[in-house]
């Protein structure tokens, strides 16, 4: 090999850049193929999209491209050929800004590593064994049924073979680059073979239709441990733990990775039959990383919303502390008009609006009479918080406002004493920012958006009952042992149908879920996209549709 093959790499790295497949598609299908990946919706479903003839001519073309590229190192040697492989694909991966039709485009390359094999045939590589990766390729998608395993196969297996041939060192080390390029593009589709998450052969993915309806809900972990549910970061536990690996160190690589999809919920059927798929979606940053960064929780739950338009998702919900990102999600829709975002506070504030009557009158049987309780709201600054402090500002004998903005505070305290006094009631109306101020309240409602329990035992008056609308939980675990003492989680749906999930999203059970989380499948199910949650405000009439909209497809608030 010598340098005339320089100029040769630069024009196959072109070659490889040149998005034919994608021209194609576009022009015979008039659709966006970035909607429509086979390696994100699978082979059926893309074809069910975009046709089987658009995907096959972009597949044609993928594959003269890698055949194209490397030809041109013909006569000039494996290592040459090797050389073009990897900058054509390289090109096709990474193309050069100016190539690009749309943002973001990340084609995988399967296509044009068949034609890359082709070419490397008559480039030294012996025939016979350039045909062994294909074989072992297709083997591996009928045992499977993952497409994207076996194009992780044809790039593994070609350069397994190069080790057992009489080649140069430069030649095995530039297949094994190729191979390693290849494993690292296509890390996310064995990510999600590893969950269970990857459209299989004959299990084509759901797709938006009459009978069933796909969204997707973006998650984080609340915990280091939270990581280890995923295949993906198990394997760094026992690190951890043996004192190798650091905390400090895994926050600080979780904020290069990019958002992926890392479970499912399936199963959920609604009363008048339709099925409801929600993809769940994770950039794994902890709490105090995404408060902490505002920019980069902006922009992976940007991105994570990209990713569920291209997994066919109509409706993507913004899920704890991602619900606060962006202005609320107004920034993240803005930059991605292609699919409905939401922060999920209208049902949220509705199963909250729905909860309270029960829980008082359940209080009331225990023999104690609203009107002498002093109550107290945590979080009180907050839209759910104050919603509460509304609802039940006119119940009780006593009300403690407690929140971190002391001047807020008493402006909602003054708005709170006009309507009280509006509707006759003689309730005394205070304020504080210290927490422990609820030791004197028999009654705690908590809605913050700490990353941390707040509510702690010595805080605690002996048999108070506390509703939790925290997510996290406000509410530290030592505080159950107080005497008397009950604890009620806030914001929890229980799914219609047979609910089944891969990851434990802490809330009981498969069929128990954030009402943020059954906010998205709602909006998804009656496409009523005007009604979606975002920014601040939330209008009563929206809170309303959810709460009847909920009851009629079978979504059931636990109190």
């Amino acid at each position: 090999m010598n340098w005339t093959v320089v100029p040769l790499a630069v024009i196959a790295y072109f070659i490889g850049a040149a998005p034919l497949g994608y021209w194609l598609v576009r022009r015979l299908s008039g659709k966006s193929p970035r909607l429509a990946s086979v390696y994100n919706l699978g082979l059926e479903s893309a074809a069910r999209l975009l046709g089987l003839g658009p995907l096959l001519a972009a597949f044609v073309a993928d594959v003269f491209k890698g055949y194209l590229a490397v030809y041109l190192a013909r006569g000039q040697g494996l290592e040459a050929a090797l050389l073009l492989a990897v900058a054509a694909y390289l090109g096709h991966i990474n193309p050069p800004s100016f190539l690009i039709p749309e943002r973001p485009f990340r084609p995988r390359g399967g296509g044009l590593l068949i034609g890359i094999l082709a070419a490397l045939s008559v480039s030294g590589y012996p025939y016979l064994q350039a045909f062994l990766p294909l074989v072992f390729a297709l083997i591996v998608w009928a045992l499977t049924g993952y497409l994207s395993l076996a194009a992780v196969t044809v790039a593994f297996t070609m350069a397994l073979v190069l080790m057992f041939l009489p080649v140069s060192t430069l030649a095995q080390v530039l297949a094994w680059v190729l191979a390693a390029l290849v494993i690292w593009r296509y890390k996310e589709n064995l990510g999600r073979i590893l969950e269970g998450t990857e459209p299989k052969l004959g299990e084509p993915a759901p797709l938006p239709g009459r009978d069933q309806v796909v969204c997707a809900f973006m998650i984080h972990p609340l915990t280091l441990d939270d990581f280890w549910q995923s295949p993906r970061f198990a394997w760094m536990k026992p690190l951890v733990r043996a004192g190798l690996v650091r905390q400090s160190w895994i926050e600080r690589l979780a904020e290069f990775f990019r958002p992926m999809k890392v479970g499912e919920i399936r199963g959920v059927r609604t009363k008048d039959g339709r099925e409801i798929r929600c993809y769940l979606i994770s950039a794994p940053l902890l709490p105090h990383q995404i408060t902490g960064k505002p920019e980069l929780a902006t922009r992976r739950a940007t991105q994570g919303a990209r990713l569920a338009a291209e997994l066919g998702a109509s409706v993507f919900g913004l899920g704890a502390f991602w619900s606060v990102v962006g202005e609320k999600g107004l920034k993240v829709q803005e930059a991605v008009p292609e699919i409905q975002v939401t922060n999920g506070g209208a049902y949220t504030a509705g199963t909250v609006k729905a909860a309270i009557p029960q829980i008082l009158e359940r209080f009331e049987k225990e023999g104690k009479k609203l009107s002498e309780v002093t109550a107290a709201v945590v979080g009180a600054n907050g839209v759910v918080a104050f919603g509460i402090a509304r609802q039940i500002a006119p119940l009780v004998g006593r009300l403690i406002l407690i929140g971190r903005n002391a001047e807020r505070l008493e402006r909602s305290a003054a708005s709170l004493r006009k309507m009280v006094a509006r509707k006759g009631a003689k309730t005394e109306i205070v304020t504080s920012t210290d927490i422990p101020a609820i030791r004197e309240a028999e009654l705690v409602f908590t809605a913050t958006s700490d990353p941390g329990a707040v509510i702690f035992p010595d805080f605690v008056k002996p048999g108070a009952w506390i509703y939790d609308e925290g997510v996290p939980p406000d509410v530290d675990p030592a505080v159950k042992k107080v005497p008397g003492v009950r604890v009620i989680p806030g914001g929890v749906v229980r799914l219609p149908g047979e609910a089944m999930v891969n990851l434990d999203l802490r809330f009981g059970g498969p069929d128990l879920v954030p009402a943020c989380l059954a906010e998205t499948m709602i909006l998804a199910a009656e496409e009523a996209w005007e009604r979606k949650s975002l920014g601040g405000q939330t209008a009563s009439e929206n809170i309303q549709f959810f709460v009847e909209k909920a009851a009629e497809l079978g979504f059931e608030v636990v109190d």
